[in-house]
């Protein structure tokens, strides 16, 4: 299985975010593909694989052009006036009811596109936002090619962020842009399964009224687990899109992996009924019973199992698009156990 990986996501390593007890230390930084990468090398799986450049036109094909802009320009015009902060200081949001307008003042324009107080940048971070979802584009390429499966070791993760708005650490949804490609070479029917601990809610949000693509997501329940306002069981799409949308929330401290299977087997079903020409795996590892940001109790085997499921349950192409994972010392070894799962079978 080739692995599309750049080291360039290191320009994108922010020191510190916000949570209710204050500013903590950021937990979606760097180290998290760097202990991914050494376990690649350590188990001696697949072969790296630099990303091609595709440009803006098929992140345009997902998020609006004044959001894309917006992200393009927002480090300069934040570093011009708060020269010494990387963009933590945002102070309000929005309601985007009809009457609101993009503002000039740039900490405005950063609640404006946001969600949340998580996904601030600093200097190299657009550099990094293209290059992760370059390596989502080159994976499709892969698949387009003949192969599989492919691994997209994105980062920064991309599933919370919708069409113009960033949020929980993502900027461009690349599993998002990766469906839309498949979609424009050809391919009639994608499905996603978002295996993350969270709750994809930009991914759902942008194909919420689309038949085209099937997403499925299995996370800790909206009524006590970020990112809340989205997830719940009875979205299950809109319009043409209606009965395309598969949430599974889960209770957060009683999920081991045999309540975890039943919702898996659940999404799996549903993947074999909807007929996918591919499959892109939301490959979340925040799962994990170790993890500082989950309440699930998955253990490290049932990666493994995982990813032997999915391989026995879709014959066609597999691409797997990397998202969250905060267990940095484990998460290696948990994303090599679902890859490595999934080529056994």
């Amino acid at each position: 299985m080739d692995v599309i990986f750049s080291d360039t996501h290191h320009q994108h390593d922010l020191e510190i975010e916000m949570l209710t007890e204050g500013p903590v230390p950021c937990f979606e930084r760097a180290a998290r593909v760097d202990n991914v990468i050494q376990a690649i090398d350590a188990r001696q799986f697949g072969n790296l694989r630099p990303p091609t450049s595709h440009g803006l036109e098929p992140l345009g094909r997902i998020h609006n052009q004044d959001y894309l802009s917006f992200l393009a320009a927002a480090w300069d015009d934040w570093h011009a006036r708060y020269p010494k902060l990387d963009s933590t200081g945002l102070y309000c949001f929005p309601s985007r009811d009809p009457t609101a307008r993009v503002p000039e003042h740039i900490a405005a324009r950063l609640g404006y596109y946001s969600f949340d107080l998580s996904a601030a940048l600093t200097a190299g971070s657009w550099r990094a936002i293209q290059d992760s979802a370059d390596i989502a584009l080159t994976g499709v390429d892969r698949i387009l090619g003949g192969d599989k499966s492919v691994f997209s070791l994105c980062r920064p993760p991309g599933h919370h962020a919708s069409a113009d708005k960033m949020g929980g650490y993502c900027y461009i949804n690349n599993a998002a842009v990766a469906a839309q490609a498949f979609l424009d070479a050809g391919k009639s029917r994608v499905a996603i399964i978002d295996v993350d601990y969270h709750h994809g809610n930009g991914t759902q949000e942008i194909f919420y009224d689309r038949s085209d693509v099937y997403y499925m997501s299995i996370h800790g329940h909206p009524d006590e687990e970020y990112p809340h306002y989205w997830g719940w069981a009875d979205e299950t799409g809109l319009g043409e899109g209606e009965g395309y949308n598969l949430n599974c929330p889960l209770p957060l401290h009683q999920t081991d992996w045999t309540l975890y299977q039943r919702a898996f087997d659940q999404c799996l079903e549903a993947l074999n009924n909807f007929s996918a020409d591919v499959l892109i795996v939301s490959l979340g590892l925040d799962t994990y019973e170790n993890d500082p940001m989950c309440e699930f109790k998955l253990r490290q085997s049932d990666y493994t199992e995982m990813g032997r499921n999915i391989a026995a349950s879709f014959t066609g192409p597999v691409h797997f698009v990397f998202e969250g994972g905060y267990c940095i010392e484990d998460l290696g070894d948990n994303t090599l156990n679902v890859l490595s799962g999934f080529e056994s079978v």
